[in-house]
């Protein structure tokens, strides 16, 4: 049995449990559909949430009602289950009803999906009612979402600027800020430079660039948190556009968009190339020796000892840009 067949059947079973225990006027099960749930992956959200919207509908037409339940039993109200109801009606009387935390990351994206919905009543309640969600939800369930969420949230094609502004303010939450810190520093995987770069169109991890260029596991990451900082700015995709690469053959691609803001904190560029140059990863090195020629160029100046150790250093792109920007500083005699 493949891993995916056997979430969808643990994933089955807890929803036939949820729905007979909400059918039979009980508390909802919603432990068990949140233990199946956290064992999904976040990364193939739109499958998962098709398989719950049909197997929930399912679930509704196979479980037979109580021989207790009274004929005039009070219907019991929106659960967490019926943001991937087939009715958006329903949806947007969940989002609005639901005044708790999400059980977990999975059903906190779900909910953040929402935004993009194809119902602008829905995507108006999502506005409305997912601030007050994330700030009853653990936040790092809220930080696992955001990052599962926000490296491919530039291609949803119904999100707007109010949308953006809503994902912008969850992540500036003070407790969110901090457990999206700690999840770009510990995740060994991912897309966590794009998560960073997109979060970076606010002042939301200034504070914590260099806490993340020194302690990042991922040395993409480190490297990007460094060149932030000695470029003074953050940068990201913004989107993309359609550019003619041909009329005449009818060709054309994608063009990327990006933005760029000036970041909110000034770091000690010498400081910050030092500790580039030092790091154990090439990657990050490599960074070092760009900005350094970069700002060579502007200033005419650049710490010599660095740059020797750059020159010496075992990776030859990095040594080659030691070199460059030795013979600028110590020109061989003439």
């Amino acid at each position: 049995m493949s891993q995916q067949h056997m979430h969808e059947t643990n994933l089955f079973a807890a929803i036939r449990k949820f729905v007979q225990s909400v059918r039979a006027g009980s508390d909802p099960e919603i432990a068990t559909l949140a233990a199946a749930t956290s064992a999904l992956p976040l990364k193939n959200l739109e499958h998962w949430e098709r398989f719950l919207s049909w197997e929930r509908y399912r679930a509704w037409q196979l479980a037979a009602p109580s021989k207790w339940t009274l004929l005039f039993r009070q219907k019991p109200g929106p659960t967490w289950l019926d943001l991937c109801s087939e009715d958006g009606y329903l949806r947007e009387k969940t989002l609005r009803a639901l005044k708790h935390g999400a059980p977990n990351a999975f059903f906190f994206a779900l909910a953040l999906r929402r935004l993009n919905d194809w119902v602008p009543q829905v995507r108006a309640a999502a506005r409305e009612a997912l601030p007050d969600i994330a700030s009853h939800t653990a936040p790092q369930h809220v930080a696992a979402a955001l990052c599962a969420l926000l490296p491919n949230w530039t291609s949803w094609g119904r999100l707007e600027a109010t949308e953006q502004e809503t994902l912008m303010a969850i992540s500036a939450q003070d407790e969110v800020k901090r457990a999206l810190k700690d999840s770009l520093i510990a995740s060994p995987s991912g897309p966590m430079v794009a998560v960073l770069a997109q979060l970076g169109r606010k002042d939301t991890l200034d504070a914590y660039l260099q806490d993340i260029a020194k302690r990042a596991i991922q040395p993409s990451l480190r490297a990007k948190a460094y060149r932030c900082l000695l470029e003074g700015r953050m940068t990201w995709l913004a989107g993309r556009e359609w550019e003619w690469t041909d009329i005449r053959r009818v060709q054309k691609h994608l063009k990327p968009i990006h933005g760029t803001r000036a970041l909110s904190i000034q770091a000690a560029f010498p400081d910050m190339a030092w500790q580039a140059a030092e790091d154990r990863s090439p990657i990050v090195r490599r960074v070092a020796g760009e900005m350094l020629i970069r700002d060579w160029e502007k200033t005419g100046q650049a710490p010599l000892r660095l740059v020797r150790q750059l020159a010496a250093d075992a990776c030859p792109s990095i040594a080659a840009r030691g070199r460059f920007l030795l013979d600028k500083l110590e020109p061989p005699p003439a």
